[in-house]
């Protein structure tokens, strides 16, 4: 008599004397969660426990954090270097004032930063 796992196509190897299932995970790309990835995955797992458990259950976690790090990595370069050049802070500025150009660019890493957990953390 077979098992549910023979019958769904599951292989046993025999160590010893005990049968134990070939279980492995699904290939994943190497990718190391950053900042945002980790702030979603706290954000899944206490805000919204059903969507992280299907994430977890279907082997998808990982995957859906490192794409959540990536736009968010892309989506403050691209805004912060918008902002930056609409409000004038430039290598002059730099040059001549460091403190206020200091000052300025955390400002807009700031709201960036704002924006994208907005959009792309937090919902």
């Amino acid at each position: 008599m077979k098992s549910i796992f023979e019958e769904m196509g599951g292989t046993y190897t025999k160590v010893g004397d005990y049968y134990i299932p070939d279980l492995a995970l699904p290939e994943t790309e190497e990718y190391q969660i950053g900042k945002y990835g980790r702030m979603r995955r706290r954000y899944l797992k206490e805000h919204r426990p059903v969507l992280y458990a299907h994430y977890l259950t279907s082997c998808t976690l990982h995957e859906h954090l490192a794409e959540i790090d990536k736009s968010c990595n892309q989506r403050m370069e691209i805004m912060c270097e918008a902002m930056a050049r609409l409000e004038g802070v430039t290598e002059a500025l730099k040059a001549t004032d460091q403190m206020e150009w200091v000052r300025r660019m955390n400002n807009i890493h700031n709201r960036a930063e704002e924006i994208v957990l907005t959009e792309l953390v937090y919902c």
